[in-house]
């Protein structure tokens, strides 16, 4: 069913917990096997550890607007006890949620029975003290805090800040700084909303901080460009510090050029130096010390530039494709259709295609590279571009932190592939 269509994959700090949010509000929590004796190979394997109903379809009564459910992005914060904390968001409103273990229930109380209905003061004749007895393990997810009536735009990103105090949330058209422990207020920081809203030229798409200096982030344009802001030099981030952006090849300039510019995300990467964004037909690596173009560019599916016309018509052309790094910087990953998604090695220069599909995902199988015919004559393993399925795409995609295990949401699939194990 629809709501059952995944639309975030996040796997936390140190990769031992994998969250999925879709499209009915859920969010569902894996994760990983403590690796065993008898069975060291099964220690890359998720299990569900928690589903939780995070947010609810409303209804904006001043607006006449449905709000959606669904869940646009999870981010978690990094462990500070035996708890776990996540933040997860549809278009209007964040959840600060709670998961925590309990294997222990208090017993034995004075003014209650056990049941919880209080007892008649006359017939306590004794004073009890509670005993903490043994139970089942059960897993709770609570909501901390929400954070709401702050965005008058569909909320398309959250970034948690390096100094795990704050965080930043980001509409078309405004990011806001939120403190994790204060619901009732936020600061906004950058607002492109023009005074008169029919000169309106592009929205924000995508937005994150810095992943070590607190003061920086940066936000991406449905005009190409994404722009560096430095929070030290004002309150209103508005004026940004940097500016990058790649000058148009006049004769590749066509009726989609703008759509397919459009960038519809953008990652730091873990050292904090570059910058990864993706548009609609390549994948692209920024140096932060230079605005002037980008140091890598990739194709993720070139084959599809002549197919621009129809995947227009079936609105395909504003998919909104993310990108991920690996633990070490060196390799991208990217989604592409027919249940593609795509790798590239910055060091060799490689890149693979690879298909997520039940009907070559058997577990422990191996996944052979899939090639792209264009024109031609097509060999035997190759698939031609006429037969993609369009239907099937995959746009969120996640890398475990430290190791070569990846996450990839094809539509209400999601598979785990790892390094292959001997």
């Amino acid at each position: 069913t629809r709501t059952d269509i995944i639309s975030t994959v996040e796997f936390n700090s140190t990769g031992e917990l994998l969250a999925t949010g879709d499209k009915g509000g859920r969010v569902v929590v894996f994760q990983r096997e403590q690796e065993s004796k008898n069975q060291p190979h099964r220690r890359g394997e998720y299990n569900v550890y928690s589903t939780f109903q995070s947010h609810e379809p409303e209804f904006d009564y001043l607006k006449s607007l449905e709000i959606e459910e669904k869940i646009n992005k999870i981010r978690w914060l990094p462990q500070q006890n035996a708890a776990y904390f996540l933040l997860s968001t549809n278009d209007k409103t964040v959840k600060l949620w709670k998961i925590s273990e309990r294997d222990k229930r208090p017993e034995g109380y004075n003014l209650t029975d056990e049941e919880g209905r209080i007892r008649d003061p006359t017939t306590i004749t004794t004073l009890r003290v509670p005993v903490l007895r043994p139970m089942d393990l059960m897993v709770e997810a609570t909501p901390r805090r929400i954070f709401s009536n702050a965005h008058t735009y569909h909320i398309n990103s959250i970034s948690v800040n390096s100094d795990y105090e704050t965080y930043m949330s980001t509409d078309d058209l405004r990011i806001n700084l939120w403190n994790l422990e204060i619901t009732n207020q936020s600061f906004n920081i950058v607002d492109i909303k023009p005074a008169n809203l029919e000169e309106l030229t592009e929205v924000i798409t995508a937005a994150e901080f810095h992943p070590n200096q607190c003061n920086t982030f940066v936000y991406s344009s449905s005009k190409g460009s994404i722009r560096l802001c430095d929070m030290r030099t004002s309150a209103l981030c508005d004026n940004h510090s940097k500016l990058f952006e790649e000058p148009e090849d006049p004769s590749n300039r066509s009726f989609f050029s703008e759509i397919i510019s459009s960038i519809s995300d953008v990652k730091f990467s873990h050292s904090g130096r570059y910058l990864m964004t993706r548009d609609y037909l390549t994948v692209k690596v920024w140096d932060i010390n230079m605005e002037s173009k980008p140091l890598e560019t990739y194709q993720v599916h070139d084959y599809l530039r002549s197919k621009l016309c129809s995947l227009y018509e079936n609105d395909c052309i504003f998919d909104k494709f993310e990108c991920v790094w690996n633990g070490t910087d060196s390799v991208l990953m990217t989604g592409s259709y027919n249940n593609f998604f795509r790798m590239f090695d910055r060091n060799t220069k490689r890149d693979v295609t690879l298909e997520a599909s039940r009907e070559n995902s058997k577990p422990r199988a191996i996944l052979k590279p899939r090639k792209v015919c264009v024109g031609g004559k097509r060999r035997k393993d190759e698939i031609s571009v006429d037969s993609l399925d369009f239907s099937k795409k995959i746009l969120h995609t996640a890398w475990h932190p430290n190791e070569n295990i990846i996450a990839v949401a094809a539509t209400n699939n999601l598979y785990i592939f790892q390094d292959k194990v001997n």
